[in-house]
This record gives C-alpha cells, sequence and structure tokens, in this order.
C-alpha cells in the first residue's frame, strides 16, 4: 500500500524531530521548545473544571461556542482595533486548525502561494498537502528580517493565489510596523491576492510597532490568525480562532464540520475564562521573556556571539556564521557533546541556514548555563575553522 503523494511530499518538521529526539536524553537542557514554560493559570484550568462537571461536553456549532465568539468581538476591539461581529469568527483546533482551514478553502493543486524564507515549517506542510507551488520570499537581516515589497514584486505571477505572512515572526521576532502592513495589504489587493496574516504572537511583544492587519482595512481579502496558545500557556488545550470576511464565514464554519466538527467544548470555556479573568497572568509571562531576552543578549555577547534582538515571540535567532560549520551540525554538535538543545535554522527553511534558534522560554538559570555552552561550542568551531563566516564557503 502506498501513501497519497501529497502526504509522501510532505516535509517533516525539524522542531518536532528535535523534539523526539531528546526525549530519551537525560541531563538535556533545552532551549528548543515552542511553548512557554509556565502552567496554564488555575482560573482558566478551574473554568474547564467546571465546564465539565456542569455537562459542557457536547458539540457545539461548528464556528464555536456563541458566549466565546462574542467575547472575542470584544477583545478585538479593544486590544487589536478590529470591529468585527461573531459571525466573522471561527474558533478552530488551534491556530494549526485555522491555518489549514484557510489552505484547505483558498488553495487550490497548482496555485502558488507566497510564504516567508525563514519561517515556522508547518506553512510549508500545509502547501504541500494542497499540492500547492511554493515561492518562498526572503526575509533577510539587511531588511530587519521583514518581507520586501520589491522581493515580492519579483515572485509574484498571475498563478500567485495567496500571501502568508507571520507577525511576530517564529522563528526570529520581528514584527511588521504598520506602514510596512499597509504596503502589504495594497500589494495583495494590485494583485488580488489573499492574505493571510498569523499573529499567534500577539500578545508577547516588547515595542509598541505591532499591528493587527486587520486593523488596516482590507478585510475582505484577509484572513487573521490567532491563538491562546501562546498568550495564556494554552499550547495543549488546542484552541484558535480565524478572523474571516463575512461573505465566506459560513463556508469556513462547514469546513470545520469536515474537519474536526468542532473545537474541544471544555476547552472553549476555559478560553472564554482567559479573556474574562484577570490579564496580569499575560503581562506577567511577557516581562519574563523580556528579561531572558536581554539576559540571553548578555550571555551571548561574553562570547562575541550575536543575535537578532526579537520585538516579538519567545525566541532568539542566533547567529552562527562565523562557527564555519552548517546550522545542524552546530546544532547536533551541540546537543552530543555538551546536552542543549536548540533548532537548526536550517529547519526553518534555507535562508536559516547560518543560524539556530533558541527559545526564552526556558528558567534563567538553564537559559544562562545553555547558552555559555553554546558560546563555548561557537569558539570551538570558530578557532577550527580559522575565519570568522567560513559558512559562507561551505
Amino acid at each position: 500500500m502506498q501513501l497519497g503523494r501529497t502526504l509522501a511530499a510532505m516535509p517533516s518538521s525539524g522542531i518536532r524531530d528535535t523534539f523526539n529526539r531528546i526525549a530519551g536524553m537525560p541531563d538535556v537542557i533545552n532551549l528548543a521548545p515552542g511553548e512557554p514554560n509556565f502552567p496554564t493559570p488555575p482560573h482558566i484550568v478551574a473554568a474547564a473544571s467546571r465546564a465539565i462537571e456542569a455537562g459542557h461536553t457536547k458539540y457545539v456549532s461548528n464556528a464555536g461556542l456563541l458566549e466565546l465568539r462574542e467575547a472575542l468581538c470584544r477583545k478585538l476591539k479593544a486590544e487589536n482595533g478590529i470591529t468585527v461581529d461573531s459571525d466573522e469568527i471561527i474558533v478552530t483546533h488551534g491556530a494549526m486548525g485555522a491555518l489549514y482551514s484557510a489552505f484547505v478553502g483558498l488553495v487550490d493543486p497548482g496555485d502558488e502561494v507566497l510564504l516567508p524564507d525563514p519561517a515556522w515549517p508547518n506553512f510549508a506542510m500545509m502547501a504541500t498537502l494542497r499540492s500547492a507551488v511554493i515561492k518562498s520570499y526572503p526575509l533577510a537581516a539587511e531588511n530587519g528580517f521583514l518581507p520586501d515589497i520589491d522581493a515580492l514584486e519579483a515572485l509574484v505571477s498571475p498563478a500567485t493565489k495567496l500571501l502568508l505572512i507571520n507577525t511576530p515572526l517564529n522563528p526570529i521576532g520581528s514584527v511588521i510596523p504598520r506602514a510596512r502592513m499597509a504596503a502589504l495589504l495594497d500589494f495583495a489587493r494590485a494583485h488580488d491576492l489573499w492574505l493571510i496574516c498569523d499573529e499567534a504572537y500577539e500578545a508577547l511583544t516588547y515595542t509598541d510597532c505591532f499591528v493587527s492587519a486587520a486593523a488596516l482595512d482590507h478585510r475582505d481579502r484577509l484572513i487573521g490568525v490567532y491563538s491562546f496558545s501562546k498568550s495564556y500557556a494554552m499550547t495543549g488545550w488546542r484552541i484558535g480562532y480565524m478572523v474571516v470576511p463575512r461573505a465566506i464565514a459560513p463556508v469556513f464554519a462547514d469546513l470545520q464540520e469536515a474537519m474536526i466538527s468542532c473545537a474541544s467544548t471544555p476547552g472553549q470555556w476555559a478560553a472564554l475564562a482567559a479573556l474574562e479573568g484577570p490579564q496580569d497572568v499575560v503581562a506577567e509571562m511577557r516581562e519574563a521573556y523580556s528579561a531572558r531576552r536581554q539576559l540571553a543578549l548578555d550571555v551571548l555577547s561574553q562570547f562575541g556571539v550575536t543575535a537578532h534582538p526579537p520585538d516579538g515571540a519567545f525566541y532568539l535567532w542566533i547567529d552562527i556564521h562565523g562557527a564555519g560549520v552548517p546550522s545542524r551540525v552546530f546544532a547536533n554538535t551541540l546537543l552530543e557533546t555538551v546536552r542543549v538543545a536548540v533548532v537548526p535554522g536550517l529547519d526553518f527553511g534555507p535562508g536559516g541556514e547560518g543560524y539556530v534558534r533558541v527559545s526564552l522560554a526556558a528558567a534563567p538559570e538553564a537559559l544562562r548555563e545553555g547558552l555559555a555552552r553554546l558560546g563555548q561550542c561557537h569558539a570551538r568551531f570558530a578557532a577550527e575553522a580559522g575565519a570568522p563566516g567560513a559558512i559562507a564557503n561551505r
């Protein structure tokens, strides 16, 4: 028996590969995970328990619990500057469910899609499952790891169906500012493209430059994707949502029936409690990540290693060009010799070569020790390479 061609062609997630590899390894300082190291706040857990005890364990609307969607309308207006009605919101199985719904609903086999590079690998996995033609646009250091309109203009064609952007960006933490976001929306309109904006890390920003795409209009061609996972440390609860144009909302609600029927009912009650409960828990997590961000940059500077200071999310994009070896060799050596797990930059696309991603979702003492070991490993490789930037010649 053979697998379907699209599944056989789907690339695996290098992040998951690292996760699986270290599962049985003792004494690993794990700086690879893409989830908070905080527990879900107790009032959210308690709300789920009450919902289960009250019998809220049945199916709900494909679009999601009405009470949750109404609360999301209030949240989006107050925090994102977006005015929507509850029938324009679809609650999904995590932000991943929203993203895949968008690919299923918008992309036909052979359509071209513009995806960032480097980027979260699941974007390419989803596009591959739809038999789309992936055209990667570069996120270069010299451009602040932001989408460049000229680069997009060079890639777009009559066969292009959608543009996907991510802000704050996993794995780098760059945040698309208002003027660039407006230019991206104008680009999508000029070329009659759908625009998917993944804003899963919206609550975790360290500057005031973040803006939601849907706050700048062009709502007729825009799908906004959001999550409870990172904001409220709810990765395993699998609750996300999407904001879609009213004209296609009923079809996207029907799509949930084919995919999942509906998101977890107790999980949706928990998400409602997250929105209506104390928000200081979000601020405390954000402040902790911000402090770890500075700690990490300080430790790396002691070893002469540079990293892009993130404006959002909880990752550090560390430049290892000076080590003179590919990112997977560097990451494998780091794990095997000094028991520190990071994610190779190449796992986020060809544009990630020469970097590794470190998660700030680790205890400060683990972060300090793990990055010191990384700095020492980098120094050994650099000494063997004989010259900074040797990787560029490999």
